[in-house]
């Protein structure tokens, strides 16, 4: 399964998206975190997030099964119970990718994941957890994120969707793509076919993406970070 990530800073002061894979027993987890906020702390906490959540799913052979872990070992920690605390948080979204099976996709916050048949078939497998989904208001308000402590009945009443939702990918071989929202809303918001950045080898696609998505960018340049992989039919061999 060949894949890669690229990632271009923006005009934040720190790059506080972070990628990471992990492989187990044949499982490979992709993941992309994206931290709210600019500091040192949030970008070391967002990058470590991510490697936890990819080892997780990898590990559980599944992509709901290994975030909603890390979302509860965040939820459960005792200084994020305080009405006080001010610490970091990150939308994410996960990929589970096992030969012969198809693919599993989980995700809280804004982060996208969508797959590319070799026809040219785009599809977004996700729904926003933002305002603008729930209530038509702000999209850069996250209605769900790692290192909230609600569970998903709290969320389910305050915003109409839980805490982490999931879906399965198609059956044939496709181009796996999570983005931030700082990589596909520039593209989406000037009417951008996002496919016409999705060619080449992954590397190249992904770079060609993020470029695209900051250069596109109508005021003030979000941090644009992509994970491209290309995987197999779910009958195919590993």
């Amino acid at each position: 399964m060949a894949h890669a990530s690229a990632q271009l800073i923006g005009d934040r002061s720190h790059q506080c998206d972070a990628t990471a894979t992990y492989t187990h027993d044949g499982a490979r987890a992709f993941v992309l975190c994206d931290g709210i906020g600019s500091s040192d702390e949030v970008q070391a906490w967002t990058l470590a997030a991510a490697r936890r959540v990819a080892r997780a799913a990898a590990r559980h052979a599944d992509a709901e099964t290994g975030l909603r872990t890390v979302y509860d070992l965040y939820a459960a920690a005792p200084e994020r119970r305080s009405p006080f605390a001010d610490l970091p948080n990150a939308c994410a979204a996960v990929a589970v990718a096992i030969p012969g099976k198809p693919l599993t996709v989980a995700w809280c916050g804004d982060v996208r994941a969508y797959t590319l048949t070799p026809g040219g078939a785009l599809q977004c497998l996700t729904a926003d957890h933002n305002s603008r989904r729930v209530f038509g208001g702000s999209r850069n308000l996250v209605t769900s994120y790692l290192g909230a402590t609600e569970s998903d009945d709290e969320r389910e009443a305050r915003y109409r969707h839980p805490a982490i939702e999931s879906a399965t990918g198609p059956t044939g071989a496709c181009r796996l793509l999570l983005a931030s929202d700082g990589a596909y809303e520039p593209l989406e918001d000037s009417a951008r076919d996002l496919t016409h950045y999705l060619t080449g080898s992954p590397k190249r696609a992904a770079t060609a993406f993020v470029t695209a998505a900051v250069d596109h960018a109508a005021s003030h340049a979000d941090n644009a970070t992509v994970l491209i992989a290309d995987l197999p039919a779910v009958n195919a061999p590993a």
